[in-house]
């Protein structure tokens, strides 16, 4: 395996579905702009809740990628 340098984006995926869906959605998006995708953090989670019941959910993560 070759050295590599790697740089980080924070970026928050949001679903009213799931924590999955939402980290899923944040990955695919940065996916669109951003080449060499390595791996994610998950730094935070949170969401709001409406009549008793979670209505939204938000992950905060932290996405690494190879510089070229």
């Amino acid at each position: 395996m070759s050295d590599a340098i790697y740089k980080t984006v924070d970026v928050i995926g949001s679903s009213s579905n799931s924590l999955e869906d939402a980290i899923q959605g944040a990955v695919a998006k940065a996916a669109e702009t951003v080449h060499n995708l390595d791996w994610f953090e998950v730094n935070e989670i949170r969401g709001h809740i409406t009549d008793g019941k979670v209505a939204h959910y938000q992950v905060g993560l932290k996405i690494g990628f190879r510089l070229d």
